[in-house]
């Protein structure tokens, strides 16, 4: 049973921690909005992490072929080493702080993180059920 959900902990784990970093990351943005000459800060990942997983920008699988029927996500191909050196990228911005800008990738970053918890959340309890139900 490890075998089958453990790469995906992994992985929604990392994802979740990515998040955190961009959430810190535009909290002290907004925090220096009143610095002069700062330029906001921004972490960038998602094109990394798709190409990482072999997906391309949709968020699917990439298909060589038309004849190739399309594929789901396989966890258990995935390496676990890729996603462990994964390093998101940081860049400066042109322009100051705009607080406008940064509320929106704020509550961005937030819903995507939430909803990344409710999918870890709903993985676990299902877990647990199976394994409550499987003692009877």
């Amino acid at each position: 049973m490890k075998e089958i959900f453990e790469p995906h902990l992994q992985l929604t784990g990392k994802v979740m921690d990515l998040r955190l970093d961009r959430q810190n990351l535009v909290m002290g943005n907004l925090a220096n909005i009143s610095t002069p000459r700062y330029k906001p800060r921004r972490m960038e990942f998602e094109k990394e992490l798709q190409s990482a997983l072999g997906l391309d920008e949709r968020g699917k699988m990439a298909r060589t072929d038309e004849g190739h029927l399309p594929a789901v996500f396989d966890a258990q191909g995935f390496k676990g080493q890729a996603l462990q050196e994964f390093k998101p990228r940081y860049t400066f911005g042109q322009d100051p702080v705009d607080l406008d800008k940064e509320m929106a990738i704020l509550q961005k970053n937030t819903l995507l993180y939430n909803t990344l918890a409710t999918v870890m959340q709903s993985s676990l309890s299902g877990m647990n059920k199976v394994i409550a139900e499987g003692g009877r």
